[in-house]
């Protein structure tokens, strides 16, 4: 939160966020040398300042949800989804029965079972607060509301940005039933949460490789808007903003700060606008940064001495003045070299973690 104040702490605030892979491999290191770390735990030993509090599934709610049928798994919004073996070591679940492309009509819109917020229990949400009072509690996550994402997955991606360039009404009506539930997740957790959560987690691919994903017609007419809701939503109940975006987001970032948003997560330094010094000149003191370790070359292809040049790099110039929390720009990918994970993580911490085998 110091941090997040723009006054430069201790530390630069730490997170990480990893493919199942990793954390297994990370696992299974901190285990072996459990006497010299003290600890086996991931978020103690990397020392990781965030912790997510989270609404409870009711049986309720879970009734509504499709179970696991002809090898798929179903999420709440009745999308199926197998597992992929990517090539790379690792696995995603991969959207198979696209259940959402089969709205065609209002009237099928009407009729299908939408997740409902008030059949998630809220109750503990105070509790889990309190039980993790000395860290930035969270809540939230990137698939909030995640449109172009979260939709695609049971719509298709080709559908659902044509449904956006061209406002499709059945289109727009299925982004406004993800947006509202989602929005009523949150209100409610927050309200749960009197005042003790620190930072609400959103979500937004809104960059791609090149550029912006879209127009700054569809951002303005149908982003903006939208996201503005939740940014609001977190500062009403004493909250900060952070949204995950991918690609290259430098042209959005105006329109970022001027909506209010407190933080650009997972930020990645590949893409030509991204370059760290750069945008952080031109946001200092108003939109902090979260990630900026490369997971696309540094992390997965670099070596040990790059990996550690780039964490100094941010600890050491954009880190400076505080807005900065250090984290890797994704999910650190399968086949990573765990050497270069910890690597990165003892120049932030300033403690050893690599120990011979």
């Amino acid at each position: 939160m110091t941090s997040l104040a723009w006054k430069e702490p201790d530390r630069p605030p730490v997170q990480i966020y990893m493919t199942p892979e990793i954390m297994e491999d990370l696992q299974r290191y901190f285990e072996k040398h459990k006497d010299r770390l003290g600890a086996t735990d991931i978020q103690q030993v990397l020392e990781v300042d965030f912790r997510a509090v989270h609404p409870v599934e009711t049986q309720a709610y879970n009734d509504k949800i499709k179970k696991s049928h002809d090898g798929l798994w179903y999420d709440e919004w009745g999308i199926g989804y197998k597992s992929v073996h990517h090539g790379a070591s690792g696995v995603y679940f991969e959207a198979a029965d696209l259940a959402l492309a089969e709205l065609k009509t209002m009237d099928d819109v009407e009729r299908y079972t939408w997740p409902n917020a008030a059949e998630m229990d809220y109750s503990s949400v105070e509790a889990q607060c309190d039980a993790q009072k000395d860290y930035a509690v969270t809540t939230g996550h990137p698939s909030i509301p995640d449109i172009i994402n979260g939709v695609s997955r049971g719509r298709g991606m080709e559908h659902v940005l044509l449904d956006i360039v061209t406002r499709d009404e059945v289109g727009m009506a299925i982004i406004d039933r993800r947006v509202a539930y989602y929005h009523e997740v949150c209100r409610r957790t927050l309200e749960a949460g009197k005042g003790k959560i620190d930072i609400l987690c959103l979500g937004e691919d809104l960059g791609n490789q090149n550029g912006m994903m879209v127009s700054w017609r569809e951002f303005n007419g149908v982003f903006r808007p939208r996201l503005q809701k939740f940014i609001d939503l977190a500062h009403h109940y004493g909250a900060r903003s952070m949204l995950h975006c991918c690609g290259d987001s430098h042209d959005l970032m105006p329109a970022f700060i001027e909506m209010g948003l407190d933080i650009l997560d997972s930020m990645q330094p590949e893409p030509a606008g991204m370059n760290p010094e750069k945008i952080r000149a031109a946001c200092k003191g108003k939109l902090a940064f979260c990630g900026l370790i490369s997971t696309q070359k540094t992390l997965p292809f670099g070596s040990v001495a790059e990996c550690r040049a780039e964490a100094r790099h941010r600890l050491d110039v954009i880190a400076k003045g505080g807005g900065y929390i250090f984290a890797p720009a994704h999910c650190i990918q399968a086949s990573t070299p765990i050497e270069n994970v910890l690597a990165v993580y003892e120049e932030a911490l300033g403690k050893k973690l690599i120990f011979d085998e």
